[in-house]
């Protein structure tokens, strides 16, 4: 218990640091200088079209596909047309599509960014065409530029999944990490989360732990390499669903049973898993949430000159198990 209780302030902790030095940036209405009122930046008032631009990596994945539909319909339910792209995760591909959105005069860009560094410029640039990025999941690294950036809180949601993952190893037992694509400040959030937790018991042993990029067929590859070497491990802990996935096959065909699976996002392939006991938990982001909430922010920043509220969010995530998988559908959990 005295374990558990340490790891949930260090998870409070990382949170903070989140948030800590992001500058409050649209918590006060706009002032008569066409700034916001206690800060110095200049509201921005859209480029003049009725136009939102909704920016995500590609929608082959479920999580990246309901993120945008929800961000679209949310727009048409308050009049905007809606433009739906992807990049790919290339920056340079964004950066087209961002000029492209500049072009347009679009009202506003709603955007998971392809990178923490290279969208800066991409976010830059817009706003130097009086247009505002609001960000959905991942952040970017620096403040100020984006109006908002909305995100799961990952520390929280990564570092309860794993105090149930430690459970279930019985606090000891081999195990492998699969992380997520390097330039994604996600990917660390998560893994630093989930070692806040299992690095308290000596007795749980890392035994490799590699990048996977996020996706499911390099979790595949890695893992079944990974258990040519070790294939006595109990757990694998992996930075999404779809790492998890690619990592639940692998084991499945080495024929390995009861390894504990856990993995991020909240995919109905991986609640299918866990019904069928082979994964143990996800943590649930609330993608559609989360998108919903960069619209609305966006329509009241454009009718307000502020969202009212700080630039960085953050929306807990939901620890999904066996005893509540059947309460999520489509990254929508409902009590």
């Amino acid at each position: 218990m005295k374990k558990k209780i340490i790891s949930i302030l260090l998870c409070a902790a990382m949170a903070f640091g989140l948030l800590a030095g992001c500058g409050s940036s649209a918590s006060s209405t706009a002032g008569s200088s066409g700034t916001e009122e206690g800060t110095s930046r200049k509201v921005l008032p859209g480029g003049g079209s009725n136009i939102i631009y909704v920016i995500t990596p590609s929608h082959s994945n479920p999580f990246f596909g309901k993120e945008a539909d929800a961000a679209a319909a949310e727009a048409e339910k308050l009049g905007y047309q809606v433009k739906q792209l992807s990049h790919d995760d290339d920056a340079t591909k964004q950066m087209e599509q961002f000029e492209a959105a500049i072009s347009d005069k679009a009202a506003a860009i709603i955007c998971d960014n392809a990178g923490a560094d290279a969208t800066v410029e991409a976010i830059q640039k817009a706003a130097d065409a009086g247009i505002p990025t609001f960000l959905i999941d991942r952040e970017v690294n620096q403040d100020g530029v984006a109006v908002s950036q909305i995100v799961a809180n990952n520390a929280q949601g990564a570092s309860s999944a794993a105090e149930e993952w430690v459970d279930a190893m019985g606090e000891s037992g081999k195990y492998v990490e699969l992380l997520g694509k390097e330039s994604d400040t996600n990917a660390a959030v998560r893994s630093e989360a989930f070692h806040s937790v299992i690095d308290q018991y000596p007795d749980l042993e890392m035994v490799e732990q590699q990048t996977a990029n996020w996706e499911q067929t390099e979790a595949y590859d890695k893992m079944g390499t990974i258990l040519q070497s070790h294939p006595d491990i109990k757990g694998v802990i992996c930075g999404n669903d779809t790492m998890a996935m690619g990592a639940e096959a692998a084991i499945a065909e080495a024929g390995l049973k009861d390894v504990k699976i856990i993995g991020v996002d909240g995919s109905n392939d991986v609640r299918d898993k866990i019904k069928d006991g082979k994964i143990l938990a996800t943590a649930l982001q609330q993608c559609a949430k989360i998108a919903e909430m960069a619209v609305d922010q966006a329509k009241d920043y454009l009718t307000n000159g502020t969202t009212g509220l700080d630039e960085k969010q953050l929306v807990d995530c939901v620890v999904i198990d066996k005893n509540n998988a059947g309460k999520l559908d489509t990254f929508v959990y409902t009590e």
